[in-house]
C-alpha cells in the first residue's frame, strides 16, 4: 500500500513537471502535485512545448508500460483531443534489450530442450526489443531462417503492478472528474488490460497469424509468415523470417521501381477484405509492422508482422459499420443517422432529423473538393465525434477499426498522394456485401441453422404456454440492466459512505455545545477547551465528509 502511494505520488509529480497538472485539478488527492510548478527546473523549455508533446514525454519518462498505455489511448479519438491523439500515436515502444542468456533460458524452459538441440544457429544480438518481448534471429536444423520472439522476463509482475496503479488513477478520475461517467476511465484501463495481457500469450498471437495466413492463402495482396507450432509455447513464438522493404522507406521503393499506385490500392483492398469479408483484422497495422515484397516491382505484396492485436466485430456491428460506410459513400446522411439508432450506438429516442443535420454538416463540405483530396477515415472519425453530442457509445473493437482505417489510408496516401479512396473502397465493399448478405449465402446460412430450429421446435408450444401462464398470474419477472441503475447505485453508495461521517460530525458539534454549556474544565479564557476541540473536530470531519 505504501509502495503504491509512493508510485502514485511519483506519477502525479511527473505529470505536473511536464505542466500537465490540468489532468490532476479534478482529482483532490493529487492536487498537491501542482506545487511542483514552483520549482525552477526546465520550466520555460517544457512550458513552450505543445500539450500533446508534453504528455508523450511524460509517458516515456514513466516507463514502457505507460508508453504502451499511451499507444492504446491514441486509438480513442472519441475521447482525446486531436493534438494529443496525434502525438500519442507517435510513441515508440523501444526499450533496452534484456541479456541473451535470459532469452536462451526462457526458450529452453518453455520448449523443454537446449538451444543447440532446437536450432542450428541462434543470434544472441536481438533484431528488435520492445516492452513486451524481443526478437532474435535463428536457423532451424532444416536450414530455414526464422525469428524467435521471447516474452520479457518479469514483465507479468510489472504489468500487474502498473495495472493496479492505473486502476487506482481511473477510480479517482471516475469519482472526481466532471465527465468521469461519460469517459469511463476504468473501462479504458480494462480495455488496456485485455490488450496487453493478450499480447503476452505467444500461442494466441500464433493462432492470430495462422488464421490471417489461411484467409490470404494464395493471395498476392498480403503475405503472412508461417508459424512453427512445434517450436511455439506460451512465452516463445518461432515464425518464418521474411525480408522486405519497410513501407515507410518510400525512396527505396521508388528506387526499385515499385508500382506505388497498385501497392496503395492493394492496401485499401486488404483492409476491406480483412474486416468485411473475413471479420478478422490486424488492428496494429502501423508502418513498423509492415514490409513490402518487391521481388516483382509491378506486382508488389504487403507483408504483415506482429499479430498480438487482432480484432473481430460482432455480426451486428459488422453489418451496421459496413452499411454506414456505404451510406457515406452514397452521401445518404439520413441513412447514416438511422443506422446509428438501429445499431444502438445512440439512444433510441434520438431525433433522426437533428442527427441527420449534424452528420450533414460534417460530410457535405468534404464533397466540395476532389475525392482524391478527401480523407474517408478522418470523415468517419469526425462523424463519430459529432455523434458524441447524441450520447454515442462504441465498443473498443470499433475504435480499433477506426485506428486501423486511419493507418491504412495514411500509408496509402503517402505511397500515392492521388489515391482516390472512394474509387477503390466503394466497389470493394459493395462486392463483399453482395456476396456476404446476398441470397445464395443467406440460403446456405439458413440451411445450416434449419436442423437446430427443427430440433428445438417441439419445445416452443410449452415455452409459450409457460410464459403466458406466468404473465397471467403476475409472476413474470423482468430484469433491468441499465447504466442509470449503475449511477443510482453509485450515488447511493456515496450517500451511505457519507452518512456515518455526517452523523458523527453532528454528534461532535452537539457534544461540544453541551460541554460549553456546562463549562467543562479545563478552561481557557473562560471557555471550555474540550468543547472547542469537539466542535473543531466536528467541523473538520463534516467538511471532509462533504468533500
Amino acid at each position: 500500500m505504501i509502495a503504491r502511494g509512493i508510485r502514485l505520488t511519483s506519477i502525479a509529480l511527473t505529470l505536473a513537471r511536464y505542466r500537465l497538472d490540468e489532468l490532476l485539478v479534478a482529482l483532490p488527492p493529487l492536487k498537491f502535485a501542482r506545487f511542483v510548478r514552483l520549482l525552477p527546473w526546465g520550466r520555460r523549455r517544457v512550458r513552450e512545448l505543445p500539450r500533446g508533446r508534453r504528455l508523450r514525454l511524460a509517458l516515456q519518462e514513466l516507463g514502457p508500460i505507460y508508453v504502451k498505455f499511451g499507444q492504446i489511448l491514441s486509438t480513442r479519438r472519441d475521447l482525446l483531443p486531436e493534438d494529443m491523439a496525434e502525438e500519442l500515436a507517435g510513441l515508440q515502444d523501444d526499450v533496452p534489450p534484456f541479456p541473451a542468456e535470459q532469452a536462451r533460458a526462457i526458450i529452453e524452459h518453455q520448449l523443454g530442450e537446449s538451444i543447440d538441440a532446437l536450432f542450428e544457429a541462434f543470434e544472441d544480438v536481438p533484431l528488435a526489443s520492445a516492452s513486451i518481448a524481443q526478437v532474435h534471429g535463428a536457423q532451424l536444423k532444416s536450414g530455414e531462417q526464422v525469428v524467435v520472439k521471447v516474452v520479457r522476463p518479469g514483465i507479468e509482475r510489472q504489468i500487474n503492478r502498473d495495472l493496479e496503479l492505473l486502476r487506482a488513477l481511473a477510480r479517482l478520475a471516475r469519482r472526481y472528474h466532471p465527465e468521469g461517467d461519460r469517459i469511463r476511465p476504468d473501462d479504458l484501463v480494462e480495455e488496456f488490460r485485455r490488450v496487453i495481457l493478450r499480447e503476452l500469450d505467444m500461442k494466441a498471437e500464433a493462432a492470430n497469424a495462422s488464421l490471417l495466413r489461411r484467409n490470404f492463402e494464395g493471395s498476392s495482396d498480403l503475405y503472412i509468415p508461417q508459424i512453427h507450432w512445434q517450436l511455439t509455447a506460451a512465452r516463445v513464438l518461432v515464425m518464418e523470417r521474411v525480408e522486405g522493404v519497410p513501407v515507410k522507406d518510400i525512396d527505396e521503393l521508388k528506387r526499385r521501381g515499385v508500382n506505388l499506385e497498385r501497392l496503395a490500392r492493394r492496401g485499401i483492398r486488404v483492409f476491406y477484405g480483412q474486416v468485411f469479408r473475413d471479420n478478422l483484422f490486424h488492428a496494429d497495422m502501423h508502418p513498423g509492422n509492415l514490409l513490402i515484397d518487391t521481388s516483382n516491382p509491378e506486382d508488389p505484396t504487403w507483408i504483415a508482422l506482429d499479430f498480438g492485436i487482432v480484432e473481430s466485430l460482432t455480426p451486428e456491428d459488422l453489418y451496421y459499420i459496413g452499411e454506414n460506410f456505404l451510406a457515406i459513400f452514397n452521401r445518404d446522411y439520413r441513412r447514416v443517422a438511422e443506422l446509428h439508432v438501429e445499431a444502438g450506438w445512440v439512444p433510441a429516442d434520438t431525433r433522426i432529423d437533428e442527427l441527420t443535420a449534424a452528420i450533414r454538416t460534417v460530410g457535405e463540405p468534404n464533397f466540395t473538393r476532389p475525392l482524391e483530396e478527401v480523407s474517408f477515415a478522418e470523415m468517419v472519425i469526425a462523424l463519430f465525434s459529432v455523434a458524441r453530442q447524441f450520447k454515442l457509445t462504441l465498443q473498443p473493437q470499433l475504435i480499433m477499426l477506426q485506428k486501423t482505417l486511419l493507418n491504412i489510408e495514411g500509408m496509402g496516401r503517402e505511397l500515392y498522394p492521388r489515391l482516390n479512396i472512394w474509387e477503390v473502397a466503394k466497389p470493394e465493399l459493395e462486392a463483399i456485401f453482395a456476396e456476404r448478405y446476398g441470397l445464395p449465402r443467406t440460403a446456405r446460412r439458413l440451411a445450416r441453422q434449419l436442423p437446430g430450429w427443427l430440433a428445438r421446435s417441439p419445445e416452443l408450444p410449452g415455452l409459450v404456454h409457460d410464459y403466458l401462464k406466468m404473465a397471467g398470474s403476475g409472476r413474470l419477472r423482468t430484469r433491468i440492466d441499465s447504466d442509470d441503475l449503475e449511477k443510482l447505485a453509485a450515488e447511493l453508495g456515496r450517500h451511505n459512505r457519507r452518512l456515518p461521517g455526517a452523523v458523527f460530525a453532528t454528534g461532535l458539534i452537539i457534544a461540544g455545545a453541551v460541554l460549553a454549556g456546562y463549562q467543562v474544565a479545563p478552561l481557557w479564557q473562560g471557555h471550555s477547551l474540550p468543547a472547542g476541540i469537539a466542535v473543531l473536530a466536528g467541523i473538520i470531519l463534516g467538511w471532509r465528509t462533504w468533500r
